[in-house]
């Protein structure tokens, strides 16, 4: 029922058919994988956090850049939508922006790993959860949609 030939699927994503055959191997080792495991001592994923969260203060791009990951993926839900951003200096430039807004940061933990909620003027601004393997953060998830997160019943303290 699927069965579309690749010289057929790669003009569609203007790629060569080699490439495109590349790229559906790619895609179905993520979609059959088992997911990305985090480090399981979380005091030393937080160490990594705190390193990054104070190499965004800094506005020092080479020490954020050293705690991520080369293929980090940063998806953020907001109210504009869900954005992906993938690559180490792609995510360590963001990282600096955001630390422009100077949002106030609490530590917290999501979903068993290292998180940040960020508030501004006593609201829940956004809340991030990082997963950590081997001393590099490989993922940043964050809701910043204000519905999801009273929704998510998120407030700030």
């Amino acid at each position: 029922m699927f069965a579309v030939p690749f010289t057929e699927i790669a003009p569609i994503v203007g790629r060569s058919a080699d490439a495109t055959k590349m790229m559906a191997s790619r895609a179905r080792k993520r979609v059959q994988g088992s997911g990305t495991v985090p480090d399981a001592d979380l005091g030393r994923q937080r160490e990594v956090v705190d390193a990054f969260l104070a190499a965004a203060r800094r506005g020092d791009f080479e020490a954020l850049v050293a705690v991520l990951d080369p293929d980090v993926v940063l998806r953020a839900d907001d109210v504009a939508g869900l954005r992906v951003v993938r690559g180490a200096a792609a995510v360590a430039s963001g990282a600096i922006l955001f630390s422009t807004l100077s949002p106030a940061e609490q530590l917290v933990v999501v979903n068993g790993t290292p998180g940040v909620l960020a508030s501004r003027d006593g609201e829940a601004f956004s809340v991030a959860a990082f997963t950590v393997v081997d001393d590099r953060i490989v993922e940043i998830d964050i809701v910043g949609d204000p519905d999801r997160l009273r929704a998510l019943g998120i407030t700030a303290p």
